[in-house]
């Protein structure tokens, strides 16, 4: 296309190739012979050229009155306001001036001033859409007083968890979805369930993955979205595929669903932000109902994911009965008394700011644990990573001595978590191996520990094991947030990151 709109006299000033575009609107716009809607379909010619994802505005200075938006794949959502409207790739960007939006599909044009919104199809044919109106409080993506969104978003974590929980779970009632028709005839029929989900999504699938077997006794695999387009996976009309995206706009996540669609797979999207494209392309919906989530690195949204993975659970449970009715109600009180659990400990949160005084000069860490443990790990290893730009690994406890002992030396820190009593004393013989090696140990865990030597240990609240990483990834997150502080680095915008992946 470059080389094309040089031979016709155009000029480029940058090697991007977002700068192919403007100008072959404008060498459409040259060609156009009819004056109605002349800005509308020269964009609509340039679209058809595009190949891949985008979010397009175009502003011009031959209609400057007026801008054209158009997407594939590509956030992109138009705020309606009294005689002003605004466009932005999410929701928060723009929740200070409207609660009232339009959520444009792939290949919808829309034309836009101050007055009003007009929505074309691919054709160019008008059609009329409705707002959407959400609910989040703007000042929910303020600061509020605190140093960092990260941080804020962190404490923020016992409100998210009530909010995700909402009236769907009571006790000695029967869990509750709206709108979730899922019924045991169709669950009877699964011969497996699908988590499919990115970066941390994927580490709460895990946990989620955890839950839905034990208390349902269905097979469940979980797959990173970018490698399940591209395996071939075997996957039909027995195959429930539940996709967790924050933002619901995660590239790889939103095509993994697509492809399982086509292949007479139910899809359940959980997603973060209401009307969403992988909310709006799924069979079934259901939403944390964490609020905005401003910090790159995922804190309330994971803990909220996790919760509601395991509502999902006890739900399918209780449709199937595949579990004992009084063990479920003693899952349903734990979770229920999360909120007060967490708040405790936050209020350790000095304890682990001064842990990272001792150790974020640190190049290397490693995070060990056992089964949901491990899960943790894997999330506590990549908060650190994503913010303090250190090298950081987790590793399944047992799998130290088939090679990864070899990385570990003196002065080095080992963090362990130990929450589940059946597994703690074998992830201790794990540690103890890399204590006499020379290491430092950090440990989360809600265990009595006795005659241990570890250099540091943070104490949790007891709860079931299928919840636990709600509490004890809270500290991990507070650890990668106070070593990233005292590098000095910015926590909230960590660098090479986005908060919403829209590209593969």
């Amino acid at each position: 296309m470059r080389e094309f709109l040089i031979k016709n006299g155009y000029h480029f000033f940058s090697q991007t190739d977002t700068e192919v575009i403007p100008n072959l609107i404008h060498y459409y716009y040259t060609k156009e012979t009819l004056e109605d809607n002349k800005f509308l379909r020269a964009v609509q010619a340039a679209v058809h050229d595009l190949k891949g994802s985008y979010a397009i505005e175009v502003i011009s200075s031959l209609c400057p009155d007026k801008m054209v938006v158009v997407r594939k794949d590509s956030p992109l959502v138009i705020g309606k306001g009294s005689n002003e409207n605004f466009i932005a790739s999410d929701i928060p960007a723009i929740l200070s001036y409207t609660k009232d939006f339009y959520l444009l599909d792939d290949y919808e044009y829309a034309v836009i001033t101050k007055e009003q919104v007009q929505f074309f199809d691919s054709t160019l044919k008008e059609h009329q859409k409705s707002t959407k109106n959400i609910e989040w409080d703007a000042t929910a993506a303020e600061k509020n007083g605190y140093a960092d969104y990260m941080l804020k978003e962190i404490h923020e974590q016992p409100t998210a968890i009530l909010e995700t929980i909402g009236s769907r779970l009571k006790l000695e009632e029967k869990t509750h979805f709206e709108d979730l028709t899922i019924t045991s005839a169709y669950l009877q029929t699964l011969s497996k369930i699908c988590i499919v989900a990115c970066g941390t999504a994927m580490h709460a699938g895990l946990v989620g993955k955890d839950a839905i077997e034990k208390l349902c006794q269905i097979p469940v695999e979980v797959n990173i979205a970018s490698e399940f387009r591209y395996c071939n996976p075997i996957i039909g009309e027995k195959t429930l595929c539940i996709y967790i995206s924050q933002s619901g706009e995660t590239a790889d996540t939103l095509a993994a669903l697509k492809l399982a669609k086509e292949k007479g797979a139910k899809t359940l999207a959980i997603s973060n932000v209401v009307g969403s494209s992988i909310t709006r392309e799924a069979d079934y919906t259901i939403y944390t109902h964490a609020g905005p989530e401003i910090a790159v690195a995922s804190t309330k949204a994971y803990t909220s994911q996790v919760i509601l993975l395991n509502i999902l659970a006890i739900y399918f449970a209780e449709l199937l009965g595949s579990y004992d009715s009084a063990k479920l109600e003693e899952l349903k009180a734990d979770i229920l008394s999360l909120p007060s659990k967490i708040e405790n400990v936050l209020h350790e949160k000095t304890q682990i700011e001064e842990i990272a005084k001792k150790i974020y000069t640190e190049h290397d860490m490693y995070f060990i644990g056992r089964g949901t443990d491990y899960h943790v790990a894997m999330e506590g290893s990549l908060k650190l990573k994503e913010i303090s730009y250190i090298h950081s690994e987790a590793y399944a406890a047992g799998e130290l001595k088939h090679g990864t002992i070899a990385l570990i030396e003196n002065g080095i820190t080992v963090v362990g978590v130990l929450t589940n009593p059946v597994l703690t004393p074998k992830t201790i013989s794990n540690l103890q191996e890399v204590v006499s090696r020379g290491a430092k140990t950090l440990i989360v865990t809600n265990q009595n520990l006795r005659n241990t030597n570890f250099d540091f240990t943070i104490s949790i609240p007891k709860v079931n094991n299928l919840v636990s990483p709600i509490l004890s990834v809270i500290p991990l997150q507070l650890l990668a947030y106070y070593i990233s502080k005292n590098k000095g680095l910015d926590v909230d915008k960590p660098r090479n990151l986005a908060k919403s992946v829209t590209v593969e």
